[in-house]
């Protein structure tokens, strides 16, 4: 019987997902229902568990212990755990179900408590958000020391003492493998190789036009193009795309980890509780109406300031660039960024008028846009210094390029000429006078 309701289920799955539009189908999902204690609500249990962790606090520290600062600090670090535990318990499920709802929870959360942290910096001084931050590591508040980005670009060095090719080992650091890495999990999130590539080669782009306010992006050319566009991006991207890839074709058939016959067996399924629970393919369709167009390009804008961001923060804040708080911030924008772009391509393919944006969408914008105001606020003397007359002609051309396009594309004397949505669908058919749905004919 439960053999029969489970192939039942399965059935109308398939049903269910063959109704749904080709650009929004994910894989086949089969899973048996099974509700175990870790996947149950526990809002009682966890409640008690703050109130004994109070009472234990109140009733074996003394009303006159320590510092003043310390106090504060470790009173602050109480309403960070106090305000988190509430929120994974009462939060909202994000978009996700793998490795479990809580994780989205406490992403959510986290975000909001980055929010509010931007929020604070941003009514502070300059110097006064430096010694905040000192506060909570003693070792940040200090200038960063100057240092050569661009220096000696000959690949090549025979003469020199460290080897004939030092510059070149000289960049195969820790941030290679993590640049690597970055670019995997940024291909698993936007699932777009075309979009991938605009924000790479966009960056690297970026990275020319302000050497001059930011002296990290100086690299040699080789730097550029060479280990970061093509192995560090390149080669991340095209994993993530391999990897999305299997993930679409693949099926999922999900059982309760007591219902495995063996040990090996319940060992995968543990394994595979941090593997997506299914996977739907993003097809973006920018070309196919205006709104589209410009929400999918605000998504690669916005993509490419909050990467901006994290080296002008750096720069203004004295922050390290290996500094644990730079990994942290990557965190949150990895998790709630991964949330934001389900729920923006589901805002997107809705066909619901009353349909609005997700929160992991609103905060993460409102988190990029706080962060610009900081580094206006607190930056103004780097972002003032000019940039280079032929980046302002390359990026003032490429954006009217842009604009004359969409018009081109989208807007309505223009739309039904052959070669943009008329019976011939390319230039070729335009020129040569050939319709290309004659060819299935």
């Amino acid at each position: 019987m439960q053999r029969r309701s489970l192939k039942i289920r399965e059935k109308e799955g398939e049903e269910e997902e063959m109704k749904k539009p080709s650009s929004h189908r994910s894989a086949k999902v089969f899973d048996d229902g099974t509700n175990t204690f870790f996947w149950q609500a526990h809002t009682v249990l966890a409640g008690l568990v703050i109130v004994c962790v109070l009472c234990y606090v109140t009733l074996t520290e003394g009303a006159f212990m320590g510092n003043t600062q310390e106090n504060i600090r470790r009173g602050v670090v109480a309403v960070v755990i106090v305000f988190i535990l509430i929120g994974v318990i009462h939060m909202p499920d994000g978009p996700f179900l793998r490795p479990h709802p809580v994780v989205w929870r406490l992403a959510l959360v986290v975000n909001i408590l980055y929010v509010l942290l931007l929020i604070f910096t941003l009514f502070q001084s300059v110097d006064d958000a430096r010694q905040f931050l000192s506060v909570l590591d003693p070792s940040l508040g200090q200038p960063l020391p100057e240092k050569d980005y661009g220096g000696d670009c000959a690949i090549y060095t025979p003469d020199n003492e460290n080897g004939s090719f030092a510059n070149l080992v000289d960049k195969m650091d820790v941030f290679v493998p993590c640049h690597f890495f970055g670019w995997w999990v940024k291909a698993l999130i936007l699932r777009d190789v075309f979009l991938l590539s605009i924000v790479s080669v966009g960056f690297e782009l970026l990275e020319y036009t302000l050497e001059l306010q930011l002296p990290n992006f100086g690299e040699c050319w080789w730097d550029h193009w060479i280990m970061d566009f093509l192995v560090c991006n390149g080669l991340g991207i095209w994993l993530g795309v391999k990897t999305c890839e299997y993930l679409e074709i693949k099926n999922y058939h999900w059982r309760g980890l007591y219902k495995a016959p063996t040990f090996k067996g319940k060992l995968r399924r543990a394994v595979t509780q941090f593997t997506p629970y299914s996977w739907t393919s993003y097809r973006w369709g920018y070309t196919q109406s205006l709104s589209r167009f410009i929400f999918v390009f605000a998504i690669v804008i916005s993509w490419l300031v909050q990467e901006l961001n994290t080296f002008y923060l750096k720069a203004i804040l004295w922050i390290p660039p290996n500094h644990i708080f730079n990994f942290y911030r990557v965190l949150v924008y990895a998790f709630s960024g991964s949330c934001a772009m389900k729920e923006m391509y589901d805002y997107l393919s809705t066909s619901d008028k009353n349909a609005r944006i997700g929160r992991f969408s609103w905060l993460c914008f409102a988190a990029i846009i706080c962060e610009v105001m900081i580094e206006i606020k607190f930056g103004w003397y780097i972002l003032t210094i000019p940039v280079p007359r032929a980046a302002i002609i390359f990026w003032t051309s490429l954006f009217l390029l842009v604009f004359v396009w969409a018009f081109w594309k989208f807007t309505v004397p223009f739309r039904d000429m052959p070669v943009i949505g008329g019976p011939y669908r390319n230039l070729t058919g335009f020129i040569t006078g050939r319709d290309d749905r004659t060819k299935s004919m």
